[in-house]
């Protein structure tokens, strides 16, 4: 009975740490709305090996992508803080996204798809210390 248990376990996945990490980064990016660089943190943090973490980050990422995890937070941002004229609140919005840990350039590429008319309020934004 354990030895069965065991196998499933094994078959499934969830005795591997890449695995682990896979459905942790899934979870990440589809319902908290994170970027690969939190998430990257996040498994780290949990003790999960790097290799394993990197295996089961790239594995999610080509499952959900993360351009539309980043395009549902930012929506959601923009409608939520209305009270800031549209060049600023992009700025705070880059910032938001950069700090959940979306690479900068796809930031920056995402958020002057979206809001063309306010692109130029991006310029001279730069990447965040340290990230990837």
């Amino acid at each position: 009975m354990i030895e069965a248990v065991l196998l499933r376990l094994t078959q499934d996945r969830y005795l591997d740490d890449a695995g682990y990490a896979a459905r942790v980064a899934r979870i990440r990016l589809r319902i908290d709305g994170m970027g690969r660089n939190r998430i990257r943190q996040d498994l780290r943090a949990r003790g999960v090996p790097r290799v394993a973490a990197e295996g089961g980050l790239a594995e999610a990422l080509g499952e959900v992508p993360e351009s539309e995890a980043l395009d549902r937070v930012a929506r959601r941002y923009w409608r939520n803080r209305t009270s800031d004229e549209p060049r600023l609140r992009l700025r705070k919005l880059w910032a938001f996204l950069t700090r959940r840990g979306f690479p900068s350039d796809l930031v920056r590429a995402r958020l002057a798809e979206l809001w063309p008319r306010w692109r130029d309020a991006l310029d001279g934004l730069e990447a965040a210390e340290g990230e990837d």
